[in-house]
């Protein structure tokens, strides 16, 4: 809710403040992308000083919104600030050209998506499990890498990048053995515990599902895991054998979401069906002549 003094000084922002938000956003992207250290308070209270009677609240807005353009751009964002619509068509336009007049930013951005992980040492397993988000999840389905031409907006789909990391999802899949086994042993199920089996290691990727697992009762639970290193909402490929697999063994079925993997990783788990809690997007089809 704005206050009064952003009522008072109209409700659309000038091109010259929209430009000071977007830049100073980007520029902390940049730097948490670099894996530099910024604050966010500092930066606020420089860019408040720049725009006309502006409270925090207007600029948290402001930088969610900009969160949302980022999200649909198939890039990071700024995990502090949660992707919200409903923005101005202008506000995308202004983060879009600041995309492509940085070219550092789109190398940063690639070098991240591209950075090697390894399983993380020393986590706390009882603290790992969090809420799932709220916000409606995509999934897209996995597509090869593509030329786009030139032009003054396009996706960047860092997104994509990332979710072909393979180090990254092996050690995300690495990371989730060990809480399979971890909740297996604190339930009292030793034997189940070691019959977790790493099946697209074992059995090729090809399964619908990265792991075999159990639940206490015994029955086979299937997990999928997807690993980012960035933020809780990040959008998420499936492949279509993994949505059918997933839409056949609903009742077994669980994906889990690592997110912020490099720093402190947590773990969100969805059952069933994934179209039942999240959007599927396909972005490629297959075109044939009858």
């Amino acid at each position: 809710m704005r206050s009064g003094a952003d009522v008072a000084k109209g409700e659309n922002w000038s091109d010259v403040e929209v430009a000071a938000t977007v830049a100073d956003y980007m520029r902390m992207l940049t730097l948490e992308l670099s894996g530099q250290h910024y604050n966010k308070t500092a930066h606020r209270r420089a860019l408040l000083k720049l725009l006309d009677g502006r409270s925090d609240a207007a600029v948290e807005l402001k930088h969610q919104n900009v969160s949302a353009i980022l999200l649909k751009l198939g890039c990071y964002y700024i995990s502090g600030y949660k992707p919200r619509g409903n923005y101005q068509q202008a506000l995308g336009t202004f983060v879009e050209n600041w995309i492509n007049e940085h070219p550092e930013f789109d190398r940063i951005a690639l070098a991240a998506a591209d950075q090697p992980a390894v399983v993380p040492s020393a986590v706390d397993f009882s603290r790992l499990i969090v809420d799932a988000p709220k916000l409606s999840l995509v999934v897209e389905e996995a597509r090869k890498p593509y030329v786009v031409p030139v032009r003054a907006a396009i996706k960047r789909d860092y997104v994509a990048r990332e979710a072909r990391n393979s180090a990254l999802g092996k050690a995300g899949e690495l990371l989730a053995l060990e809480y399979e086994e971890f909740r297996l042993r604190s339930a009292g199920q030793k034997h189940l515990a070691e019959r977790i089996e790493h099946v697209s290691t074992t059995k090729g990727d090809g399964l619908g599902y990265d792991i075999l697992s159990f639940e206490v009762s015994g029955k086979e639970r299937f997990v999928e895991v997807k690993t980012t290193a960035f933020a809780k909402e990040t959008p998420f490929f499936a492949s279509r054998n993994e949505v059918a697999f997933a839409r056949e063994m609903s009742g077994q079925f669980h994906l889990y979401r690592l997110f912020d993997f490099r720093k402190a990783p947590r773990l969100f788990s969805l059952q069933g069906d994934i179209g039942q809690y999240c959007r599927l997007d396909p972005v490629s089809y297959l075109c044939q002549f009858q």
